[in-house]
C-alpha cells in the first residue's frame, strides 16, 4: 500500500493515531502536499459521505472520520500554504440567535473543511450583525444552523439583516437544521438547504 492508501484508509476508519503518523512519513517521502489533501483526505471524506448518504456510516462514524482528516489537516496546512493551494472557497458557519446548539455545525464545518473550504466558525448563538459583519469582510458563503422551531426565525432575521445592510448579492446562504426544510429555505430567501452533512458539502460546491 503506497501512503495515499494508508492516509484514506485512515480516514475513513476514523483512525486518529494512525492519521499524523501517515501523514508524516507521506510528506517525508516528498508526496505532494496537495495529493495528500485531494487523494488522502478529500476523497476519503467523499466516501464518508457516500456511506452515510447510503446509510452504512452514521453520525458517529462520520464525526469520527472527520476528526481524524482535521488532525491530518491541521498538520498539513504550513505546507499547503508553502506551496500555493488555495482553498475551494469560504465559508462562515454558525448557530443563529437564541440557539446553542452546535454538533450539526461542527459536522458540517468538518466535512466541509474535508472537502477543501476554508471555514470561519462564529459559534453559537450569533446575533444577526455579527454574520453581517463576517459578510463585510469577504466570504463567498453563510451556513446558518438552527435546530429548534423557536429559533428558526432567528436565520430569517439574519438574512434580512444582511439585505437591510445592503449585502445580500455578495454572499450565498445555506441553512440547515432539524426543523428547516427546502420549502422554508425557498420562503425566506436563502440560496440552499441541506439536510445533512454529506449535502452541505454537494450543495456549497453548487453554489460556488
Amino acid at each position: 500500500m503506497n501512503h495515499i492508501d494508508n492516509i484514506y484508509d485512515a480516514v475513513l476508519d476514523g483512525d486518529m493515531g494512525v492519521i499524523p503518523e501517515s501523514v508524516q512519513t507521506a510528506l517525508n517521502a516528498n508526496v505532494p502536499a496537495a495529493d495528500i489533501l485531494k487523494e488522502g483526505m478529500i476523497a476519503a471524506m467523499e466516501e464518508v459521505g457516500r456511506l452515510f448518504e447510503e446509510g452504512e456510516y452514521f453520525v458517529p462514524e462520520m464525526l469520527i472520520a472527520a476528526r481524524a482528516m482535521k488532525i491530518g489537516l491541521d498538520l498539513l496546512k504550513p505546507y499547503l500554504i508553502d506551496s500555493g493551494v488555495d482553498p475551494v472557497g469560504k465559508v462562515v458557519v454558525g448557530t443563529v440567535q437564541g440557539d446553542m446548539h452546535d454538533i450539526g455545525k461542527n459536522l458540517v464545518s468538518m466535512m466541509l473543511e474535508g472537502a477543501g473550504f476554508e471555514i470561519i466558525d462564529l459559534g453559537i448563538d450569533v446575533p444577526p450583525a455579527n454574520f453581517v459583519e463576517a459578510v463585510r469582510e469577504g466570504v463567498d458563503i453563510l451556513g446558518l444552523s438552527a435546530l429548534l422551531t423557536t429559533t428558526m426565525p432567528s436565520i430569517q432575521d439574519t438574512i434580512q439583516a444582511i439585505e437591510q445592510a445592503g449585502l445580500r448579492d455578495n454572499v450565498k446562504v445555506m441553512i440547515g437544521g432539524a426543523p428547516v426544510t427546502a420549502e422554508y429555505a425557498q420562503q425566506i430567501g436563502a440560496d440552499g438547504f441541506a439536510p445533512d452533512a454529506g449535502q452541505a458539502v454537494t450543495l456549497a460546491k453548487s453554489l460556488l
